[in-house]
């Protein structure tokens, strides 16, 4: 941001030089430029330190409040460059490259910068008026995702329950609750994220009703020790990664196998790893679809969230699927 400020005023420096074109260039380039950095930078520094104060107005108020507080600065560094032009009037070199004229010089610095925060003002309430915009579609677009259940899972599950029913009952109830936790978390409010402990035991409840269903073909293996559990991460990333595991790589398998979750922290960033068996082709087998659009479902997720910096990977070997999640660590 500092650079940004720097820049900025570096080129408005430019552009009032190369209005000048009856001076010398890289002077009349200094001097101006020495102004405007003061400028710039304590204009900067004074609405960084009033910022809790102006969030706390409307933007109206706080547009109206940066206004005069860009101004009132303006007006003191160009009083304190008239008043160093007096100081060392004495110095001939010193007070060329200072300001002589006391209320035009003045008066140009006010014109000024009432033309360039007007700018700035209207572009950031443009751009401000632009990522709430952007930020009610994401937000609506991930409540469209989190509503996608598939719907194998669930009549597999009701299926699962109603045999259980009867031959056991303690378990059916417990599938029940289960799969009414599953549910909540898919209906929740999607604005919070989830700690990533949560999101590891809605990961387990959806393999504890798989595990009713398949029995001894499902094995997951969980090797997450070192994530930190207190870390963010917005919900239903993992655990669609985890049916994705099952649905494609376990199901089609006659034996089963075991899907691996394990997970680090690399860089500032989390690192899940998700990976299960491939059952080897057949030219009579159909392939199973979805997993490319449940893929792109999280990718969505992840950018919404992060924007570049969250990616999934996916890496597919003759006898084995993995697929990478990486988002930034922040607790």
């Amino acid at each position: 941001m500092v650079f940004a400020v720097v820049l900025i005023a570096e080129l408005v420096a430019l552009t009032l030089t190369l209005a000048r074109p009856d001076t010398a260039f890289l002077t009349e380039l200094a001097r101006i430029s020495m102004f405007l950095q003061w400028l710039g930078l304590t204009s900067a520094a004074l609405l960084c330190y009033s910022r809790r104060w102006l969030a706390r107005l409307t933007v109206a108020q706080s547009s109206s409040a940066a206004f005069a507080l860009l101004l009132a600065n303006t007006a003191v560094i160009s009083l304190l460059a008239l008043w160093l032009g007096t100081a060392f009037g004495a110095d001939g070199r010193v007070a060329a490259a200072l300001p002589s004229e006391h209320w035009p010089f003045l008066l140009r610095n006010a014109g000024i910068c009432v033309i360039v925060t007007a700018l700035l003002l209207r572009y950031f309430f443009v751009t401000h008026q632009w990522q709430k915009h952007l930020r009610a579609e994401a937000h609506s677009r991930i409540q469209a995702l989190q509503a996608r259940i598939r719907p194998h899972f669930l009549f597999n599950s009701l299926n699962t329950i109603a045999a259980l029913t009867r031959s056991d009952p303690q378990r059916a109830e417990e599938a029940v609750e289960d799969l009414a936790d599953l549910f909540r978390a898919t209906l929740r409010d999607s604005h919070s994220p989830l700690r990533l402990k949560e999101e590891l035991e809605l990961t387990r409840i959806y393999q504890r009703i798989e595990a009713l269903r398949l029995g001894d073909r499902l094995h997951v293996t969980w090797d997450v020790g070192q994530l930190p559990m207190r870390a963010f991460v917005p919900g239903l990333t993992v655990q669609p990664l985890l049916e994705n595991a099952i649905y494609h790589g376990i199901e089609p398998l006659e034996g089963g196998g075991t899907v691996t979750v394990s997970g680090r922290v690399a860089g500032g960033e989390i690192e899940i790893v998700v990976s299960n068996p491939v059952a080897p082709k057949n030219p009579g087998t159909e392939e199973r679809v979805g997993n490319r659009l449940a893929l792109d479902n999280i990718r969505q997720r992840l950018d919404l969230a992060y924007g570049g910096r969250g990616s999934l990977t996916v890496l597919q070997e003759p006898d084995r699927y993995s697929v990478t999640l990486r988002f930034p660590y922040s607790e």
